[in-house]
């Protein structure tokens, strides 16, 4: 692996290259924050992907070019006098050292969870700390994700179930509610109460400490593995999935279940 020193250079060799490339690159140089943002976006899921997919080479392809927005946005504020890649590091470091008072400091903690009360609360503390305990969620994250992350939010400050079995009794309420309005015909309170045992299940997967958009996305790989089979093995046979019946598309689905197994 390389030493402290070669990392350190490898970091300044990118910066010298984008440099270069703001000058001398017709499309580099005329980039924004702006038109940066959507493939800033783009990279971010591809570097999701290769980490659910633990690909390490890809993971390794992806996070340099994260770092290259990173290093991007920061040279285009350094051009406007605003502030530059050495004061994003430093606000970095500055921020953690000041939310780990256990490790920089003379606080004392059992566990992480106590690591995660006290991240809370000084975070509110902060000169420009979030306002509000949910203040600090994202508006912008997909649904699954923000339902996670404003339960963690609220658990660190003490509201949550006191036992994870208690849970089951939410969502087996929200489970009927759906029920309920299902009969109703209610298309808009239906809507509600699905959102409610959504939000019941992310809980209870968060309690017994599950990830639940981790959690669905090695379902949605294994559905799309499975259907891949379903679809070629139906092909090969000279069939359509849409000509065939369930219980023979059933079949062949209970194959490729034994398969990926």
């Amino acid at each position: 692996m390389h030493t402290r020193e070669d990392k350190l250079a490898a970091f300044g060799r990118m910066l010298d290259v984008l440099d270069e490339l703001r000058v001398k690159c017709p499309w580099d140089r005329k980039q924004t924050n702006e038109s940066l943002r959507p493939n800033t976006i783009e990279e971010t899921f591809e570097l999701a992907d290769a980490l659910a997919s633990d690909d390490t080479d890809n993971i390794k392809k992806e996070l340099g070019d994260v770092l290259l927005h990173i290093a991007f946005y920061s040279k285009i504020a350094d051009e406007k006098k605003q502030f530059d890649i050495a004061d994003v590091c430093n606000a970095l470091c500055d921020k953690l050292i000041f939310r780990h008072p256990h490790v920089f400091g003379e606080v004392k903690v059992e566990s992480t969870d106590q690591v995660l009360e006290n991240w809370e609360q000084l975070k509110l503390k902060e000169k420009d700390g979030n306002k509000t305990v949910l203040g600090g969620v994202p508006a912008a994250l997909p649904a699954l994700i923000k339902a996670n992350r404003i339960q963690e939010k609220a658990r660190n400050v003490g509201f949550d179930w006191e036992v994870p079995e208690q849970v089951w009794d939410k969502v087996a309420e929200e489970i009927q509610e759906v029920k309920d309005e299902i009969c109703s015909g209610d298309k808009e309170k239906l809507q509600g109460e699905f959102g409610d045992l959504l939000f019941a299940v992310v809980n209870a997967a968060r309690l017994y400490g599950v990830d639940p958009e981790n959690a669905l996305e090695k379902t949605n790989r294994k559905f799309i593995k499975r259907f891949n089979y379903l679809e070629q093995k139906v092909k090969a046979q000279g069939k359509d999935l849409k000509s065939m019946t369930l219980s023979e598309m059933d079949e062949i689905w209970n194959e490729a279940k034994t398969l990926s197994e």
